[in-house]
């Protein structure tokens, strides 16, 4: 007999005991059986030869590695050598002859699956869980769950018929009360269901798969759950607290995602096949939708979702949370208020599209703004408000509507403000030709890992717009429109914060300066940088207070602000 442990990437782990010769593959006659594209029919076989342990890859295109090198043949197999099969590290050591287990017995090879069952068996809320399954038999029971779900998924569409049926008309209530009485009635007349089976949850699942969003149904219910990312039907990972994690929920099939998709860009009149595979779109909630499914998407149908939380966030809730110091969200909303051109700039996932959603609740209600977005994100706590989607082209190549057009036609629309959710390719050029011809106080967002690489993007982002112009004209363009560059990261432990935030003073030499006010220091935290705006003076004949303590150095450099009164206006 040998003593076999497998580790899945996910790291879900079995341990089984075989008598030798163990052929392992995704055959059905192997006696170690993994049904996984990854493993060949015949992958590998372990052999006693003289006593000692015979690792031999039987020709497979992925290969067999030991230890981290690929091989033909290994001998001796010792307990310490990591043996990687497709998606399993395996250990091998001798078993005694007690061992022997029921999983060992002729006609009962264990099954080892790795995209559903082993996911499955993960611990809910983790990247890695350290699991040890106690014993095989776990593991056919979770495959009849499985098999159930498919059979009654497939008998409920079969009664709805919801791919020919017009469900256009009825209401999300309407559709999944008469699923429910359906599923209800082949439940009960379905004698191939386990007596001891969950039925309750069994069915609250197959509904949810079929008239709603399947297993991100309790996802997308999770308050502390901010992204949900669908690699493959059977491969969900989530991100709580900035940082991600393994869920051991999977979707049936891949058909399954793909009916997920489509009942989530369908309502929007945007459309997914294999002619357009991405699409942009958003929940009822707002959340905002990626997909892309084959064959852009090498893995099967992929889902993004990044969800907003019901209660959105106000500038207290990020001081709270350590995004910023009182004296930064002062002073960016004080600035807001004064019409300063902002842009925020950042990484993916490092809070822009939060901030900016804050920053734009400073506008005075007796302003008129117009949000541009590629996928309506913003949430704007205002009146006078127009917002404004980008529409991507129908199924016969016409219709588009990109942000560029969106721009122009803002211009028209007697906007005191203008919000672009995010800047990325021409429209930067007509952003800021209206930050610089009486719209200021814009703002916008926009990728970049500095607010010098952010003016960087937005110089290349303007040449894209096929204007032919000097790059010297770009910068001054740039120059005299941008005021402030707000930087936003996230850090290794999942918090999100600003980490600088500079003016722009202008050209000098063919290069944009920049003065840092405020930044965050990893040992000392947030701090001024020892300098005040240059529009100070300018605020202060206004009659606007400026609080010059804000940008002072709280290691022991001090700004002197007698010119200024204290506190805000």
């Amino acid at each position: 007999m040998l003593k076999i442990e497998l580790t899945f990437e996910d790291a879900a782990e079995h341990r089984l005991e075989l008598p030798v010769p163990v052929l392992i593959g995704r055959g059905t006659h192997c006696a170690l059986r993994i049904p996984t594209w990854r493993v060949g029919r015949q992958h590998a076989r372990l052999l006693r030869e003289d006593g000692a342990i015979v690792l031999e890859d039987l020709g497979t295109l992925a290969g067999t590695l030991v230890n981290g090198a690929r091989v033909v043949r290994h001998s001796p197999v010792l307990p310490d050598d990591e043996i990687l099969i497709g998606p399993c590290r395996l250990r091998v050591s001798a078993a005694t002859p007690e061992g022997v287990s029921s999983a060992g017995a002729p006609g009962s090879a264990p099954v080892i699956t790795e995209p559903a069952v082993a996911r499955s068996l993960a611990v809910a809320g983790s990247v890695a869980p350290s699991m040890s399954v106690p014993s095989v038999p776990s593991v056919p029971s979770v495959l009849h769950r499985l098999h159930d779900r498919r059979r009654l998924h497939a008998a409920l569409l079969g009664a709805l018929d919801l791919r020919r049926r017009d469900v256009a008309g009825m209401s999300d209530n309407m559709l999944r009360a008469e699923a429910e009485r359906l599923l209800t009635q082949i439940v009960a007349a379905d004698a191939d269901l386990p007596a001891q089976a969950d039925k309750a949850a069994l069915c609250r699942e197959v509904l949810d798969e079929a008239v709603g969003l399947g297993p991100l149904e309790p996802l997308l219910a999770a308050p502390d759950i901010t992204e949900i990312m669908v690699n493959r039907y059977d491969e969900i990972y989530v991100e709580r607290a900035g940082r991600l994690w393994r869920e051991p929920a999977v979707f049936t099939s891949e058909q399954s995602v793909r009916w997920v998709i489509e009942r989530i860009v369908t309502p929007l009149g945007r459309r997914i096949d294999e002619s357009s595979p991405m699409v942009d779109a958003r929940l009822p909630d707002g959340s905002r939708v990626h997909a892309i499914i084959p064959p852009v998407a090498m893995k099967g149908a992929s889902l993004t979702i990044r969800k907003f939380p019901q209660r959105r966030p106000l500038m207290p809730d990020l001081i709270a949370l350590g995004a910023l110091s009182d004296e930064m969200a002062q002073f960016l909303a004080l600035c807001v208020r004064m019409r300063k051109n902002l842009v925020v700039s950042g990484g993916t996932g490092a809070g822009k599209t939060t901030l900016l959603n804050i920053l734009s609740n400073e506008i005075p209600d007796a302003e008129r703004v117009v949000t541009i977005e590629d996928a309506a994100e913003l949430r704007l706590n205002h009146e006078n408000l127009v917002a404004l989607e980008a529409r991507p082209a129908n199924q016969e190549g016409r219709g588009r509507i990109d942000i560029r057009e969106l721009v122009r036609n803002a211009l028209r629309m007697r906007p005191d403000r203008i919000v672009v959710g995010e800047c990325r390719g021409a429209e930067a050029f007509d952003m800021l030709t209206a930050m610089n011809t009486g719209h200021e106080g814009s703002l916008t967002t926009l990728h970049a890992n500095s607010p010098r690489d952010a003016l960087g993007r937005l110089e290349a982002m303007v040449l894209m717009a096929g204007l032919d112009l000097p790059l010297s004209a770009v910068r001054e363009h740039i120059a005299a429109s941008v005021d402030l560059a707000v930087q936003q990261a996230r850090l290794a432990d999942g918090r999100r914060i600003v980490t600088s935030i500079v003016e722009v003073v202008g050209m000098e030499s063919g290069r944009i300066q920049l003065q840092e006010l405020f930044r965050y220091d990893r040992a000392r935290g947030f701090q001024g940088c020892g300098a005040l705006p240059s529009f100070a003076r300018e605020w202060a004949e206004q009659g606007v207070s400026l609080d010059g303590g804000w940008f002072s150095d709280k290691g022991g450099l001090a700004v002197d602000s007698s010119a200024f009164s204290q506190g805000l206006a």
